[in-house]
Formats: C-alpha cells, sequence, structure tokens
C-alpha cells in the first residue's frame, strides 16, 4: 500500500500535469492504482519516430519520491525492448542518482530525450533509421489494440479512428480523368476549327491559286490570246 506521503504527491503532479501539459507527452494513473501510471510519447519531428505514439508504463514505488520508479515501453518502437524495465539513471536500475525533486514530467522528457539517442543501455535495442520509420506508422494501430491504452486515452483512439476515416475516403476517390490528347479536338490542336478535306476544300485551294495570279500576267496572257487569233486576218 503506497504511503500517505507518496500518494499526495502523486496527485500533486497529476493536478499539475492536468494544468500545463507538456509537450509530447500524456501521462495519467490507473484509476485503481496511483503507483500504476501510464503515458504517451509523441515522435518529434525532425526524427525517425516522427508521427508515432509510444504507449509505456511507469510503476512508482510506495517510497516515491524517495526512491526511484521502473519504467518500460509497450509500443514497439526500435529503440527500447518492449515489456522490459528501461534503464535511465531516473529509474529503478540507479537508485544512487534519484533526486527526489524528479517528477513524473522530468521522468518523461528525460526518457523522450533518450529514445532519440543512440546510446546503448540495458533494455535498449539497435535497429535501422527506415525500421524505426515503419513502426512510427504503425504504432497507433497498435496502442487501440490494447483495452487499457483504449480506455486510458480515449483521445488517441479517436485520432486512430480519424486517420482511419482520412485513409478510405482517399482510397475511394477515383482517380482523375486524363485528357485523350491522342485525338484533336473538334476545333483542331490550334484552337482553331479543321480545315475542309472534302470537294470544297479542293475547290476552295484553286479559287485561291486564281486570286494569286498577278494581273499583269493576266493582261499578257490576254493579249497573247488576241495576238494569236489575229494573225489569220493578217495573212488576208
Amino acid at each position: 500500500m503506497a504511503e500517505k506521503a507518496c500518494v499526495k504527491r502523486l496527485q500533486k503532479e497529476f493536478r499539475a500535469l492536468c494544468k500545463e501539459p507538456v509537450p509530447h507527452i500524456v501521462a495519467r494513473p490507473s484509476p485503481n492504482d496511483i503507483l500504476d501510471w501510464h503515458y504517451v510519447l509523441e515522435g518529434s519531428e525532425g526524427t525517425p519516430f516522427a508521427g508515432g505514439y509510444y504507449y509505456g508504463k511507469i510503476k512508482f514505488p510506495s517510497e516515491y519520491p524517495f526512491k526511484p520508479p521502473g519504467i518500460s515501453m509497450t509500443t514497439p518502437n526500435g529503440r527500447f525492448m518492449t515489456q522490459k524495465k528501461i534503464c535511465l539513471s531516473m529509474s529503478d536500475f540507479h537508485p544512487e542518482s534519484w533526486n527526489p525533486m524528479w517528477s513524473v514530467s522530468s521522468i518523461l522528457t528525460g526518457l523522450l530525450s533518450f529514445m532519440v539517442d543512440n546510446s546503448p543501455t540495458t533494455g535498449s535495442v539497435t535497429t535501422t533509421v527506415e525500421e524505426k520509420q515503419r513502426l512510427a506508422k504503425a504504432s497507433l494501430a497498435f496502442n487501440c489494440k490494447n483495452p487499457t491504452f483504449k480506455k486510458l486515452f480515449p483521445e488517441y483512439v479517436d485520432k486512430y479512428k480519424e486517420q482511419l476515416a482520412e485513409q478510405t475516403k482517399s482510397e475511394a476517390s477515383p482517380a482523375p480523368a486524363q485528357e485523350d490528347i491522342s485525338q484533336p479536338n473538334s476545333e483542331g490542336i490550334d484552337g482553331n476549327k479543321p480545315k475542309d478535306l472534302g470537294n470544297g476544300g479542293v475547290q476552295g485551294r484553286r479559287n485561291k491559286q486564281r486570286q494569286s495570279i498577278p494581273t499583269w500576267m493576266m493582261l499578257l496572257l490576254v493579249s497573247m490570246f488576241g495576238l494569236v487569233m489575229a494573225l489569220p486576218l493578217l495573212q488576208l
């Protein structure tokens, strides 16, 4: 059973977190056990964990804040083993370095900072950037299969439902139709009406050719024709 000082301290910290939330961190105690806390860390932008939601637990001793808690992570993440205690200076792996002034918010802030570091420790694993990114994308779906997570963090369940709705809408939307450019439109490629290729078009070209003969040439042809016609008369 938790000591009175421990319960009072944890209740105070919970009120502080509700009043002034810490960026990228949500933490809440179990409704039935003030010593059993659950948290969600949101992956920081610019890191392989961006877009990820990492669910885990903090188990406080009844002597808190004079003794450190145990920390574990439930969501596969590519940095820490799941369901295993993580070795931190703020965890029960190092009671000699524990500071009673540290709180839930400072513990989780330290965990989030250590998560983007590559330093090995007890409970850590080594994976590629691609694997961390893959796990980040799958993290929310994984968490929403956990009954405790769904009960304690309904806002993230709603977020997951929104993502599913957007994905379904995107998949259902038809791809935009592409304009068929294999055939010219009714006005031709250049936007003008197509030329008549029938008899009318041929006759039009002939008329155009006739109109293009210079006037002086027409006069010359008429004069020559008249001269040829007059030659028989001159011989008489």
